[in-house]
């Protein structure tokens, strides 16, 4: 057999092959991309910071908020900021200083509002007029700017001899004033003579 006679054997089969090349061609165009992941939803940060300080000057050019914490995390998908073991105080010249900590603590993508998480303490130091105070909770809303903290959770505040618990709490630093919300109950012991 000669070459011109085995090609005429093959002719006929030369537009199936052809058929068959474009069917596999177009299968491999009609295939999703494997292996690419889906990174809008992870939630990894993209600044890790340990040993986090960082102070808010008043308009005198006097510290009025310092803001502390054993590492700060800022996730970008959200743009929201983590804060472990946060330490947080508010200075004034007129009122005494306050200083809030906690396990958690989460900064507002604005950068105006900090939320505390688990076993969150406040402590209002004391003045020529004011025993110290401590405020102790699960969860605590806190707006720096205004010297405004609120939560909705158990609380309990101890000032001097007297002990209260209650569920709820609106706290006003400018004011100088506290209000509870819901199911308070007070206990005072008085000084032993």
């Amino acid at each position: 057999m000669t070459f011109s006679s085995r090609a005429r054997y093959w002719l006929p089969l030369l537009p199936l092959f052809g058929l068959l090349g474009f069917t596999y061609w177009l299968n491999q165009l009609s295939r999703p991309e494997p292996g690419k992941p889906d990174n809008s939803k992870r939630h990894d940060p993209d600044a890790i910071i340990e040993n986090f300080s960082a102070i808010k000057l008043n308009e005198q050019g006097e510290p009025h908020f310092i803001m502390a914490a054993k590492k700060m995390l800022h996730y970008p998908d959200d743009d929201s900021t983590t804060l472990e073991v946060p330490h947080l105080t508010s200075l004034s010249a007129e009122r005494p200083a306050i200083h809030a900590i906690a396990k958690l603590g989460i900064i507002s993508s604005k950068g105006d509002e900090v939320f505390l998480h688990e076993d969150v303490e406040v402590l209002r130091e004391a003045s020529a007029s004011q025993n110290e105070l401590r405020i102790q909770t699960e969860y605590l809303h806190f707006i720096p700017d205004q010297e405004l903290a609120n939560t909705d959770r158990t609380v309990t505040i101890l000032e001097g001899h007297n002990t209260v618990q209650a569920t709820g709490l609106e706290m006003d630093n400018k004011a100088r004033t506290l209000k509870l919300l819901a199911r308070v109950r007070s206990e005072y012991v008085p000084n032993k003579k």
